[in-house]
């Protein structure tokens, strides 16, 4: 797919750098500010014209990015009129000619089905229209026609045709482009719904039965800890956002392994050391504490004396560097390595493979979880986190205090 992309783009470059302006937009010496030639400066022009243009439509193509992106696009071609077209309507029209509307929505069955471009002559009754040919260039993502790109000029011309067939194809390229980006963020909400299930239902029915058992013999304890797990589960369950802090991420695991320690008592012990400089860092959310809750059933499992988990969070110059260690029970590693590879159940370590993915798709396939562990050897997991990711931003309230350190 990254391979098509870019092929397109690289084909499609040098005819929108050779500034096909089909003769209307000829750069004047006096207007180059320095840039060279009529050529290089016509060569600026068009490449930040195109620029303009993109944002808009990597949110899809609808009447609003049509709208936002029809100006730009007509002055690519340089032409008297452009519409965009869905599937079955016209959903914006830039420049003259507008009554044209119902005679361009007669001529598109062909290229939607079809998926090749068109040419023909309009038929008017208004003597003095500006317009008398169009060009129609389908939209195409994943070999499926979205819409149409329609070109209207005074005359018949070969360069028209074949310039808006090339920026019929630039568009297409953002629409497949925002197609990738909406399938990501849907993947990774569904990947965030599976966490949520697959942590909540023990954790909720255990968390409940240890403030029950609280409720007569230490109201007050039962108090603290019906708070903690309200603002962990508020949390784990908020509804915006893909990313958040460090420091957010923490503070959860706080309420978390308070509601844990509530219910082992002394069995669990746990060490934190964060410095305060990495807590801003923005990571996925709800990557974190997966990692922690593993340790914690890991660390007791098979375990009659106490488990030690120990959290750290150091400043690695460009980068977080987060590791979760405990020292209980362990595993397998070729049972960890077919858990990670999506090829055995991950009841053996909750949430590892999930997490694992997130990572390796929002920073690259040498950021995934680096896990160290055999059996009766414990487990330590390492999460290396780039502290300047294009796309990873978080706008969350920092709610974690200073770096600390506490058993």
């Amino acid at each position: 797919m990254s391979g098509f992309l870019a092929g397109v783009c690289i084909a499609i470059l040098p005819f929108l750098a050779a500034g096909f302006w089909l003769g209307r937009r000829t750069a004047r010496p006096e207007n180059l500010g320095g840039l060279g030639t009529p050529v290089e400066h016509a060569t600026f022009e068009t490449l930040h014209t195109a620029s303009l243009a993109a944002p808009p439509l990597r949110a899809g193509l609808t009447e609003e990015t049509a709208r936002r992106s029809a100006r730009r696009l007509r002055t690519l071609l340089g032409t008297d009129a452009l519409c965009l077209t869905d599937e079955s309507r016209v959903l914006v029209w830039d420049g003259v000619g507008s009554h044209h509307r119902a005679e361009i929505m007669e001529r598109l069955a062909g290229p939607l089905e079809s998926g090749r471009g068109e040419a023909f002559r309009l038929s008017c009754e208004h003597a003095d229209c500006p317009v008398g040919w169009a060009v129609l260039a389908p939209l195409t993502v994943d070999d499926r026609v979205h819409g149409v790109l329609v070109a209207c000029a005074p005359r018949e011309s070969a360069v028209l045709v074949r310039a808006a067939g090339e920026v019929a194809r630039w568009v297409s390229v953002q629409l497949e482009l925002a197609d990738l980006d909406q399938s990501r963020t849907k993947l990774i909400e569904a990947e965030i719904k599976a966490l949520r299930a697959q942590i909540s239902p023990h954790f909720v029915f255990n968390s409940l039965a240890v403030i029950a058992s609280f409720v007569r013999t230490d109201p007050e304890r039962a108090r603290e800890l019906l708070l903690e797990f309200a603002d962990f589960t508020r949390y784990s369950f908020r509804r915006h956002g893909d990313f958040t802090t460090l420091a957010d991420e923490l503070h959860a695991i706080d309420h978390y392994l308070a509601l844990v320690r509530a219910r082992f008592g002394d069995r669990l012990a746990v060490t934190l050391q964060i410095a305060p400089e990495v807590l801003p860092v923005a990571l996925p959310f709800l990557c974190l504490q997966p990692l922690v809750e593993n340790a914690v059933k890991h660390g007791l499992e098979g375990k009659a004396d106490k488990c030690h988990i120990q959290i750290t969070a150091q400043d690695a110059g460009a980068e977080a560097l987060v590791v979760i260690e405990d020292d209980g029970a362990g595993m397998d590693p070729v049972a960890l390595r077919r858990i990670l590879a999506g090829e055995a159940s991950p009841s053996g370590g909750i949430g590892l493979s999930n997490v694992d993915d997130r990572l390796r798709q929002v920073y690259g396939d040498d950021h995934g979880l680096v896990i160290e562990t055999a059996l009766g050897a414990g487990m330590k997991i390492t999460a290396r986190l780039p502290k300047y990711q294009p796309g990873v931003h978080s706008a969350a309230r920092l709610t974690g205090g200073q770096g600390r350190s506490a058993s």
